[in-house]
Formats: structure tokens, sequence, C-alpha cells
């Protein structure tokens, strides 16, 4: 059985379980163990359990029978616990007859089967599989779904969990019961699913092969080229009859872990198709360029299919993303909708984002051509230590690739290089300009606040709704990265607690989309409008029809030389008295710029600003509403003629932390306002350069919070370095760093921030 979720940290699992909502009734002595793996922690954990256990209490009775129950298989009282989940479950069935909790149902199962065995009835193993075999095949197929992909849970995610857990505590010599709770929880939940470990693997494919039929291995032929690999599941509920299902596709590069059993789980036939499967060769594979019209000779193959009912739609995350925008470009008539998320657009967000080549498109390349994924820490070390040798040296960028010595990904990435504009080369790629207007298909985009597909899903969306105003879309960004977006279920971005209004399930989201389009079934909730966002600190999602309604108005701040507390100033009104800060930046100074190649955290005490200025408001008197994407102009004099800067907007708490509202834009001076054509800028000459981020955010900010914004050079061994001569940036090298960057920044520059009123 595959297992289907990256459960950083499973906190959202335990979150579902027992919500963390418990009231405070002292300390209790508790010394957390070295680690999780520590011979004592089992005896420890226990020891805390029997002594919560006589004083704990709770308002609400279904939290108070999950806690309870918890507390007591800890405590090695299976018998009690076990009658627990039964008054649990009877209660939960009472109130809402419909409703299965699935993941508490797998806890109901262990509670039973430890109760088993404890009363000497039978061993575990053989008490969960018959547990597991009566109460399993009782579940729809989506139900059932749910349950095996939560029993297939990583080990080593829950046992990071239960690691923050003692990490959290290790300073302390006693503990809240809040965090009694949280961390007997995560040691039931990893003990739990380390004794289930070895039944993974028959039970999950033992029910999976009663439900589903899956062919393998297809080929379909086309263009003469290397043929297309198409995998189906069907459900076993219709596959034996005449029935006709609408298909779900996933077009992808080569065929790894996919969704087409989730979709055969929710009624339709599940269709992933591929051109190089991960045993073979790939050097025939050119990225971007003939996907669409592969995706499209799928779409009509599945349509001419016995078992279709003629209706596909197209999903994916990043590339497969991509792929159902470019078979959209030229829609066939059996592509009825395709829901994204974190869509790639080549030339837009990859492989250069703000027309700033990123040394993750190398490796991404190596990758995807030429199947030298690893993913292991050695491998991330590697690809390190080739961004670091290239950085000191101050090689040409157009060098980056000599180290790794594949001709065929040379080929790709120097290709790529040649093209540090949005031209035909890209654009032919996916829709362009009138072409979204003959999409006439509704689009669901799912991108976050902290994702690197922020842009190119943005751009995506922006373009379908310009050319075709009344295209039914449905944009959803929430405070999540690049794994949450994908499917992940973290209720920790970065070590930042999610709201948890944005604890969404975004996979199941799609599927109910979809049942909207193709089934007929109510639009889910939380797609109220076409542009659905969730305002971080609020705890709330707003729903308005354009990106332009995000907000109801503007702060405009200007960037003022003058310092308070040693600080410059972010102030309201254009100073009286004009300032000017001088900003000198040596291109060639190797000594650790901006090296850290790690996502910096949402929340952080210090910035360590690098090549970068910090401008700082005054506090805010209410509490306020951000919402949209950051504008402004800069207004500056400079001795080169181009530069690449990047723009980061934070909120200074209260408290001296802080919290960054959505990850930098970063984009290159020369494109700002035209990403298919260079506009040079003119040294030693005073000039205005119009600013629009390519992000948004969204954070209701505290009153008494501080906006900080973070105006930088971009000088960092993970990107392209634009020495600012005017030439071909690839070709640049610190040889033409002699002369270090000088930048005179004026206080008629400006920030419009997005506000709600």
């Amino acid at each position: 059985m595959i297992s289907r979720f990256s459960l950083a940290g499973c906190l959202l699992l335990c979150s579902m379980l027992a919500p963390a909502c418990w009231a405070d009734e002292g300390e209790f002595e508790f010394q957390a163990p070295a680690t999780a793996a520590d011979a004592g922690l089992g005896a420890a954990v226990r020891d805390l359990a029997e002594r919560v256990l006589p004083v704990y209490e709770e308002q609400d009775p279904e939290r108070y029978l999950a806690n309870l129950s918890a507390l007591q298989m800890v405590a090695g009282d299976y018998a009690s616990a076990d009658e627990t989940r039964q008054s649990l479950r009877e209660r939960r069935k009472a109130s809402d007859p419909g409703r299965l909790a699935e993941r508490a149902l797998l806890f109901d199962l262990y509670a039973h089967a430890k109760a088993l065995e404890a009363g000497g009835t039978m061993p575990f193993g053989q008490a969960f599989t018959l547990s597991f075999r009566e109460e399993v095949p009782k579940l729809n197929d989506r139900d059932a779904y749910t349950v095996t992909g939560w029993l297939g849970t990583p080990l080593s995610s829950l046992q990071a969990a239960l690691q923050k857990s003692l990490d959290q505590l290790r300073a302390k010599s006693g503990i809240s019961q809040p965090e009694a709770l949280d961390l007997i929880w995560n040691y039931l939940t990893f003990d739990a699913f380390r004794s289930l470990a070895p039944l993974v693997e028959t039970l999950g494919s033992a029910d999976e092969s009663r439900r589903y039929r899956t062919e393998d291995k297809m080929l379909l032929k086309i263009r003469g080229a290397a043929p297309i690999h198409i995998r189906l599941v069907f459900p076993r509920s219709i596959a034996n009859t005449s029935a006709r299902l609408p298909a779900l596709l996933e077009f992808s590069i080569f065929g790894t872990n996919d969704d087409a059993m989730a979709s055969a789980a929710h009624g339709y036939v599940g269709v992933v198709a591929y051109r190089f499967g991960t045993e073979q060769r790939r050097s025939g594979l050119v990225p971007f360029e003939h996907d669409g019209e592969d995706a499209r000779a799928v779409i009509e193959w599945i349509a001419r299919q016995k078992w279709s009912d003629g209706r596909v739609g197209m999903y994916g995350g990043g590339y497969s993303a991509f792929a159902a925008w470019a078979a959209a470009k030229r829609p066939p008539a059996a592509l009825k909708a395709i829901a994204t998320a974190d869509a790639m657009a080549p030339g837009i967000d990859f492989p250069l984002a703000g027309n700033i080549f990123r040394n993750s498109a190398l490796r991404w390349a190596a990758d995807n051509i030429q199947g030298l994924a690893d993913s292991g820490e050695r491998e991330d070390a590697q690809w390190r230590a080739l961004d670091l040798a290239w950085y000191r040296k101050g090689s040409p960028y157009r060098a980056l690739d000599r180290r790794l010595r594949k001709p065929r990904v040379s080929l790709i990435f120097q290709g790529w290089l040649s093209h540090p504009s949005y031209d035909r080369y890209w654009q032919k790629m996916i829709p362009h300009a009138e072409q979204f207007a003959k999409i006439d298909i509704p689009v669901l985009a799912t991108t976050g606040y902290y994702a690197r597909g922020q842009a190119g899903s943005l751009y995506y969306f922006s373009q379908h709704q310009h050319y075709r105003p009344g295209a039914e879309d449905a944009l959803l960004i929430g405070p999540y990265d690049d794994a949450r977006v994908q499917g992940g279920r973290s209720a920790l971005l970065r070590d930042y607690p999610l709201d948890t209004a944005a604890l969404v399930d975004l996979r199941e989201l799609r599927y109910q989309w979809f049942d909207h389009v193709l089934k007929g079934a109510v639009r889910p909730a939380l797609l109220q409008d076409r542009v659905n966002f969730e305002v971080m600190g609020a705890n709330q999602w707003r729903h308005v029809p354009s990106l332009a309604a995000m907000a109801d108005g503007t702060l405009r701040l200007y960037l003022d030389a003058g310092s308070a507390d040693g600080r410059h100033r972010l102030v309201p009104v254009l100073p009286k008295a004009e300032t000017v800060l001088a900003q000198t930046v040596n291109l060639a100074d190797r000594g650790g710029a901006q090296a850290s190649l790690a996502p910096p955290s949402i929340l952080t005490k210090d910035l360590a600003p690098g090549q970068s200025i910090c401008y700082v408001s005054e506090p805010l008197k209410q509490a306020t509403e951000v919402d949209g994407q950051l504008a402004g102009q800069l207004d500056f004099t400079m001795n080169k003629m181009d530069l690449d800067l990047n723009l980061s907007l934070y909120e200074l708490l209260p408290d001296g932390e802080y919290l960054q509202l959505s990850d930098p834009y970063e984009f290159r001076a020369s494109y700002a306002g035209d990403r298919a054509h260079r506009h040079l800028l003119k040294a030693g000459v005073r000039q205005q350069l119009p600013i629009t981020s390519e992000r948004i955010v969204s954070r209701r900010l505290e009153a008494g919070s501080r906006l900080v914004l973070v105006l930088g050079v971009n000088l960092r061994p993970d990107r392209q370095i634009d020495y600012g001569t005017g030439g071909d940036v690839s070709a640049e090298s610190i040889a033409d760093a002699h002369v270090p960057l000088k930048i005179q920044w004026y206080s008629s520059s400006y920030v419009e921030v997005p506000v709600r009123r």
C-alpha cells in the first residue's frame, strides 16, 4: 500500500482526535528524556498519564472522552479505554448519524485490540486484523480510502512530532495539563502506529484490492515519439457493469506516487499518464515543450473508451498542474475542468522568477531528466556544495552546470538561460494573451502565501480573468507552503501554528469541487467566490470576486532615511525635507551574504538583513487587516544599469518578534514593469521604478504592532547574480564587480500596503 499523506509532525491528526482547548489546572513534574528513542520514555509518559488521570476535567463531552481514552491507553488501562472509545463513538453517531471520524476509527480499533490482548483473548496483531476486517469493509470507498491513508502515515513523521514535544519540554521541570495532553497524544500516536507498522501493508493492500481494479503499463503511441504510459484505477463497484464514469487525469513527467486511487475512491476513473517510467532512461525528455499536445492526445483517448462518459477533469501539482494548463491552451471537447495546486508557469516562476534564474532549476532538471534524485541529506549537501563552489569562485552563471557533468541536463539548462525574457519560447508552452479567452472550462487553483508556486498560480488566474471575465474560476490561498499546498497536513508552518480555520484538507477540497462541476453537487462552501483567502491572525476566510477586491483601501508609507531608535522609518506623510539613504553593496563579497539556503522561519527574533535596509512604521493604533499585493514606487540613483531586488513585509509584534507576512518578492529591476522586454536603468540618473509584488499577503495585524519593510539587493549562492553591466547576466562574473554597487534611496520612495478598513 502506498503511503499517501505527508504529515509533518502529524499534528493535525492529533488535533482532530482531541482539539487542544484544555483547561490549565496547574503543572505536573516531568523531566523530558533526550530523544523519542529513549528506552525510559514509555515509563515516564505512563507515569505522567497516571498522575493526570485523577484530576483531568473537561466541559466538552466529546473532547473529554477522547482525551480520557488517551490517558487510559498510555496508563495501560486498555479495558477502560476500549469502553471510553465505544462511548465516544456512540455519542458521535447520535449527534450526527452520517458522520465518520475516520482518524478516530483507527484508535477505536487499536484500543479494542489492546484490550483483547491485555485480557489474554488473542495477540494484538490478530485482534487488530480481525477488528479492521470487520469494520473497514463496511465503509464506502471514500471513507475507507481515508482510513487506510491514515494507517499508512510514515512512522518517521510521528517520531518527529514526538521529538519536537520533548525538545520543547526539555528545559522545564514541570509541564501544564495542556502540554501533558499534547505529549501524551504524540506518544500514543507514535506508539500505536509503531505497533501497527507490521500490519499496514497487508491490511491496506487487501482492502484496496477488494475495492479497486488497476490496469498499469498501458502504452499510447503518438507522434512517433516514445510511448506514453497510462495507469488506470477503477472502483470495483462499477467495474463489472456497463456504467460509464467521468475520468480524472494527472499528466506527469514520470510515474511515481499518484492520486489515481484517490480519484477512484471518489467515484471516478483515476488516470495517470507519463512519458517516462522511473526505471527508464529519460534521454529524450524535453520538459514543457510537448506536454500540452501529449495531454490532449490522452484526453481524446480516454473519451473513446467504453468506460468513459466522455468527460475528463485534469488535476495536479507543480509540473502536472502546468500540464493541465498546457492542455487547456487548446482544450479538447472532453476536457471539462482543471484543478491545479501551485501550477508551474514556465518563463514566469520556473526556471526563473522575477526574471532571476534559480539554481533549483538545475537540480530539478537533473532529478527529472537524468533521474538523479536521491532526496536524502547527502544529496542536499552535494547540491549546496555545488552552489557554494560556484558562488565563491564568482564564475559566470553559465558555468553553474559544469561540475555536474551531465550533457543532457546541461543542454536543457543552457537552453533556458538563452531566454531570460518572457519571449515566444516560453509563451508557446502555456496559454498566452488572447488564448486565455478561449478557455471556457472552470478552473480551481490552490496556492499559499509561502509557496514557491504562488506567482505562477496568480499569473494563470489573473490572465484567465482578464481575457475571459466571466470565467468560472476559483482561487484558494492561505498560509501554506509547498508541502501543504501539495496535500500535506501539518498544523505547523515552519514552526508557526496555523489558525484552525486554515486546517483544510486541500486534496479533499479538490474532489468536492470536481463533484460540483462534473456531478452537480453543491459548490464547496469554502469556494464561495472567485478569490477565497484565509486571514492569518483573524482565523477566518474571506470571499471576494477579484484580487483587487481583497482590500478596500491602501496605506501609503514613505521610505524615510531618518531614524527612530536607530531604525529607518516608514511614514504616512511625505517628509517635508527630502532625506537620502546611501547604500553600498560589494558584489564581489563572498563572506556569506545571504548564504543561508533554508527557508526563513515565519517568526524570528532577528531579521539579519544582510544586503538589506529595514524601514519600520510607528505602532498601529488599532488592529489592521492587510490583504492583497504590495505595490509602490522606488525613487533612486545608482551607478549601474541593473540590479536584482527583494522586498519582504513583516509584522513587528509588540513582544519584539518579527512575523513574515509572505515569502519575499524578488525581481530584476529592468523587467519590473514588463517581463517580456528588458528596460535597462540609467547609471548616474535619478529615476523612478513602479513595482507590484507578484505575491499576496493576508494578515490581521495586532494593535501596537509595526509594519517592517525589508528592501534588499540579491546576492546569494542559490540565485543568478546581476552585476549591473547591462549585458547578458548569465555571462557576467565577479570580474564585473570591481566597482561596488552604490545606490541613493530618496524619501519620496513609497510602498502602498493594501488594507481592509
